[in-house]
This record gives C-alpha cells, structure tokens and sequence, in this order.
C-alpha cells in the first residue's frame, strides 16, 4: 500500500483548481504525466483517448467559442488545457496492443457501440491523466461548460476523434480555493450483495 501523504495528494486532499500560478507546464512534464497515465487498463487494451494539448493565448482563442462564460477566465489564464478526446476509430490499433488480434471484430460494430466503449474507456484513460498529473505535482481544473460540437469542428473536423471534456493543467494557487465539498458516505450510495 501506498502511504497516506500520496493518498492525500492523489485523491483525499486534492482539489480541482480554477486559478493557477504562472508557472509553465512543459513539454516534458505533460510527456511525463502521459508515459504514466498511459499504463492504466482499459478494455482489451484498446487505448482510445486521444488528447490535444493547447497552450498560448492565440491556441486557447480557439477554445473561446466553446466555453461557457462562467470557463473563459480560467481556461484562457491555464498553463495549459487538455482537450480528452475519443477515437472513433481505436478498434483499427487492437491488433496491434492486443493478444487477440481478432479482437477488433468485437468493437467494429455499430456507430453507437463504437462510440460506448471508446468514451467509456477514454474518460477512465482522462481519470488516470489527471490521477499521474497530481502525482507528478501539476494540479488539475477538469470542466464541462463547453459545447463539444464546437471544439470538434475546429480541433477534430475530420469527425473521427470527438471531445469528451477539457482539463485545465497547472500549477494551482491555492488561495484561491474554497473549502473542501463534502462526497457521499459509502453507506448512502453502495450496496454489497
């Protein structure tokens, strides 16, 4: 088991930031947080996430259209946004990563089913994102204020990858956070049977 300080800046005492400090995420360190984000399971390896990474003030323009006002500020004052995608198309790379290359028949299947298993095993490909982010010290703002139509016809024309949600990735300034929100206790939302 891993000990409670990591715990507590994995999950307990993490926090979802929406100011950051000026402080620069680089290259190497969105390339690190991947390289370990990238050993998280996901059905028959199939891997589908796909992530754009926009820094800059004239890239994050490009994101203004989309956001909600209530995500402007915050999004264009990021380090960096992470856009988490989903390849429609990821079925085409399980012969590849997979034991079984006949897998690919499996998920070749009809545009909804495509669409099922590439967003549900990109959003638990985001989760261990933004989980080896916090490991690595960058703090993470991840939101949904946006309209995804919008971002995927200018970041993803060709329709093959579609947006799920965006990331802002920095250093957060924690004066700025509220106190912690309460969560459910197990009690209130599990049942063992």
């Amino acid at each position: 088991m891993i000990d409670d300080k990591t715990l507590d800046i994995l999950l307990r005492k993490a926090r979802s930031h929406s100011d950051f400090t000026d402080r620069d995420v680089s290259d190497e360190t969105l390339r690190a947080i991947y390289d370990l984000a990238k050993w998280g399971p996901t059905t028959a390896n199939s891997q589908p996430q796909r992530i754009v990474f926009v820094r800059g003030a004239e890239a994050k323009e490009r994101l203004r259209p989309a956001l909600s006002a209530t995500n402007v500020k915050k999004t264009l004052a990021a380090p960096v946004v992470a856009i988490f995608a989903f390849d429609m198309s990821f079925y085409e790379h399980i012969p590849r990563f997979y034991t079984n290359p006949q897998a690919r028949s499996w998920y070749e299947t009809t545009p909804e089913a495509i669409r099922t298993h590439s967003l549900r095993n990109a959003t638990l490909q985001a989760a261990y994102f933004m989980l080896s982010a916090r490991a690595l010290g960058v703090d993470c703002g991840p939101m949904s204020g946006f309209k995804n139509d919008v971002v995927d016809a200018e970041f993803f024309p060709d329709g093959r990858y579609r947006s799920n949600f965006l990331c802002c990735l920095g250093y957060g300034d924690p004066a700025s956070l509220g106190p912690q929100l309460p969560r459910f206790d197990f009690d209130e939302v599990c049942e063992v049977v």
